[in-house]
Formats: C-alpha cells, sequence, structure tokens
C-alpha cells in the first residue's frame, strides 16, 4: 500500500495548491452559492461563497490518473491496472460534467433552476448505461457480485445485472449530492469511504482502483482545507456527482456493489431520511424530521438547544 500512500499525499497537495488557485478566479467570476430561502437561516451567512469547487478536484484526478495511466501503458504487465484507471476516471468525470453543467446554468448563466431535473436524471442516465454495458459487454469482467464479508459471489442474469448496477450509479450520486449541505461534510464523508474502497480494492487485487480511490481520498482532504467551517468554497453538484460516481463506477467494477451499503451509510442515511419525510408529510401532514436531509436536522437542533 506504500504506493497508494504517495499518491494520496500527491493529490492532496496538489488539490491544495490548485485551491489557493482557482478559488480566486471564482470569486472573480462571481460564481457564488444561492442559498435556499427556507433553509437554516445561519445559511444565509454563505451567501455568494464560491461554488463548482469540484472542478479543483477533477483537475487533480484528471492529471494524475492521465499520468500514471500512461506510464502503466508502456508496461505490458501493468496494461490491466491502466484500463481499471481509465474506465472508472471516465465513469466519475461524465457524472461530474453533468453536475458542471448544472452548477454553470445556476451561477453563471443566473439560471436560478439550473439543469433541468428530467435532464439532469437523463445524463447521468446516459453515462451510467454507458458505463455498465462497457463493463459488462467489452471488458466483460462479468455479472457476478460479491457479496459483502464473505468469499461468495452472485451470479446475476443480465437482463437483471444491467438495470441493478444502473440503478446503484444513480442511486450513489444522487444520495452525495444530497449529502452536500454543511461545511466539510461530503469531503471528511468521501475521504473516508474513498479511502477504504483503496484498501478493499488493493485486498481483492485491483492495483489500479487502489491507486485511483487513494487518489481521490487525497483530493477530497486537500478540499476540505477550504471546505471546513467556515468554508471559503462549495464543491458544487460538479464535486457531489463526481464523487458520487467514483464510489459507485469503483464499486461495480470491483463486483462489489452491496459494499456501498456498509461504507456510505453517511450518504444513504441522508438519502432515507428525504424519502421519509415526503411520504410522511404526503400520508399525515406532518414532518418526521424539522428538515430533510438528515444534516439540516440535526443543525436546527443545534442551534435551537443555543
Amino acid at each position: 500500500m506504500s504506493i497508494q500512500i504517495i499518491y494520496f499525499f500527491v493529490a492532496f497537495l496538489i488539490t491544495a495548491i490548485m485551491g489557493k488557485i482557482i478559488i480566486p478566479i471564482l470569486k472573480k467570476c462571481k460564481v457564488g452559492q444561492n442559498e435556499r430561502e427556507d433553509g437554516p437561516r445561519s445559511h444565509l451567512r454563505k451567501q455568494g461563497t464560491p461554488t463548482m469547487g469540484g472542478i479543483i478536484m477533477i483537475f487533480t484526478i484528471v492529471v494524475l490518473s492521465i499520468i500514471i495511466a500512461s506510464v502503466f501503458f508502456l508496461k505490458s504487465e501493468e496494461i490491466d491496472n491502466a484500463k481499471q484507471i481509465i474506465a472508472v476516471c471516465l465513469a466519475s468525470i461524465g457524472f461530474g460534467i453533468v453536475g458542471f453543467v448544472d452548477d454553470f446554468k445556476k451561477l453563471v448563466l443566473k439560471n436560478t433552476e439550473g439543469l433541468n431535473p428530467k435532464l439532469k436524471m437523463l445524463g447521468l442516465l446516459i453515462i451510467a448505461t454507458i458505463y455498465t454495458v462497457y463493463l459488462s459487454k467489452y471488458l466483460i469482467i462479468g455479472t457476478d457480485i460479491l457479496i459483502p464479508f464473505t468469499q461468495y459471489y452472485i451470479n446475476l442474469p443480465i437482463w437483471f445485472y444491467i438495470p441493478f448496477t444502473i440503478f446503484v450509479m444513480l442511486a450513489s450520486t444522487n444520495a452525495v449530492n444530497l449529502t452536500d449541505g454543511i461545511d466539510g461534510l461530503v469531503p471528511t464523508v468521501l475521504a473516508i469511504i474513498t479511502g477504504t474502497l483503496s484498501v478493499i480494492a488493493y485486498k481483492l487485487g485491483f492495483a489500479g482502483i487502489s491507486i485511483f480511490t487513494a487518489i481521490v481520498s487525497g483530493s477530497c482532504i486537500g478540499f476540505l482545507i477550504y471546505n471546513v467551517y467556515k468554508a471559503k468554497v462549495f464543491m458544487g453538484d460538479t464535486g457531489s456527482l463526481l464523487l458520487g460516481g467514483v464510489i459507485s463506477s469503483v464499486a461495480i467494477y470491483m463486483k462489489a456493489p452491496l459494499i456501498i451499503i456498509v461504507i456510505a451509510i453517511v450518504p444513504i442515511l441522508e438519502t432515507v431520511s428525504v424519502i421519509l419525510q415526503v411520504i410522511s408529510f404526503r400520508c399525515t401532514g406532518k414532518r418526521l424530521f424539522r428538515m430533510a436531509p438528515l444534516h439540516h436536522h440535526f443543525e436546527l437542533s443545534r442551534l435551537e438547544r443555543k
């Protein structure tokens, strides 16, 4: 794991340096956060904070992935690792691009609604479908999935495997997107998740993916320098959809999509809280939480105790 640790710190340093360069540019372009009027009142002070900071992480991930994959392609015994890095990197960046388009419309073109939700979901669906079909039809990795904490695999029929993995990707990207709402929450949580995935990938023999997730984990920590309270920059949908794409594309490549249930418990709880809130309000007219997603409930509870 020594090489993964090295790449972790390299990614951390590049992201930290790029933050110093990109954040002033975002400020100059007046790409500022628009806060919800029905959200916690304390969030109003965040109005105007530079957003779309996910491009800082995208830069780090793309540059390092290209360099490492290029080196691997020069060694015949490392070609499989290069393919791993390129596949998961392209899928992750694809999701990040959808988020970037949404952020660009909202923050640069000043279209408050951003990308039409149906078009946004369509974009995510297209990328998830291309990636899943590519893995099953061209890389031929198989349609079996690992049962967490065991050495057993379940072989799924292709007609079930493709819709299932597409669902995992859509659910993961939206779950991370919902989690992004409090300073430092997503980069902290995703640094842990991707760091864990790096160890799992190493143990399962996916060296390329282990390096890639180490890079992502390091970039999350580098971004955290500027996103911890009080945040100097927010990642926006550019970053949250990117990171959601990372954990899902990596887990699927390793044939371990079910591991997400275990290691991504925070994004899952955030998503469940929104679902329960909607069901409760529609059925009873009452809210289970002060506000959803769940982190806002805890935030409002803390403010009320002050």
